[in-house]
């Protein structure tokens, strides 16, 4: 039986592509990991890694023997949660993650009062782009993720369970002074000759823009590509073009920004999600339940 703990210092080696880096990572010594590495080499009878190259590359076998740790190291990490809790050993242990503007409003919030409530949960918070998010947790690298879902949008391949949070609908960003600024409300069919601002080709806010364009019978022109919003924004605001934006993104504007409601706003649905696989842990329950106070105030 392979042991475990030279499962996670192949994982090290191979993920910072050094043993010296490892070794920092594990708190090692580079002897320590060289060693561990050729005993599991020793134990699956084969070379696991290749040496003598930069950055340390994996064998075929090593990547091979990666795909199937993951998981096993995974699920070890699961049952040490489990059964901690269980035993009431420790309160655990809470990986969040989510999409910048769900990270800038939703969270610092939830986060504050789920730490008053658990002084003792290891608690770790980051953001990604929310085609990175699916993938970090079908490697078991989250707890949780706040992902948004669009039908522009492919649907995860991996199982999931959602608690749903809200609906994003997108308004329209324009400049001052801009002709249609002063409406209550303009539909989409209206700026079919408009200079757009935004969705840069291949990302998730591209395509939900392009495909609510293209539902309203026009091909928009972008001028500017960007996922950043608040570039958006700042490309809006000294007049070079006009954006979809969704709402969360438009809680703090620019100055020289309108925002204008469209007739027929197009809306992002954002959910908490886990592998369905997944222990939910009672730090889990409770971000859950404090994400969705958080949301409850900004709808």
């Amino acid at each position: 039986m392979l042991d475990p703990r030279r499962l996670r210092v192949l994982r090290e080696v191979a993920s910072r592509g050094s043993f010296s880096a490892a070794a920092e990572a594990l708190a090692f010594t580079q002897s320590a990991v060289s060693q561990q590495v050729a005993a599991l080499e020793r134990e699956t009878g084969t070379r696991l890694i290749e040496r003598g190259v930069r950055p340390v590359r994996l064998t075929d076998a090593g990547r091979a023997l990666m795909g199937h740790a993951e998981a096993v190291l995974a699920h070890l990490d699961e049952a040490e949660q489990e059964l901690g809790e269980l035993a009431g050993l420790r309160r655990g242990r809470l990986r969040l993650a989510g999409f910048p503007t769900a990270v800038e409003t939703l969270v610092p919030r939830a986060v504050a009062r789920f730490h008053q409530r658990h002084p003792d949960v290891d608690l770790t918070v980051l953001d990604d782009h929310g085609q990175g998010l699916v993938p970090r947790l079908a490697r078991w690298e989250l707890d949780l993720a706040l992902i948004y879902e669009h039908q522009a949008l492919p649907e995860p391949d991996v199982e999931l369970e959602r608690t749903h949070l809200l609906d994003d609908p997108f308004d329209l960003a324009v400049p001052d002074g801009y002709p249609l600024a002063g409406r209550a409300s303009v539909a989409l069919e209206e700026l079919a000759d408009e200079t757009w601002i935004g969705g840069a080709p291949g990302s998730a806010y591209g395509a939900i823009a392009r495909h609510c364009c293209r539902a309203a019978g026009f091909e928009p022109r972008f001028a500017f590509g960007s996922d950043n919003y608040n570039a958006v924004q700042a490309f809006v605001a000294v007049g070079l073009g006009i954006a979809l934006l969704p709402h969360l993104a438009l809680i703090f504007t620019r100055p020289g920004l309108r925002r204008v409601r469209l007739s027929a706003p197009p809306a992002r649905r954002i959910s908490a999600a886990r592998l369905a696989a997944s222990y939910r842990t009672a730090a889990t329950t409770s971000m859950l339940s404090e994400l969705k106070e958080s949301a409850a105030i900004l709808q």
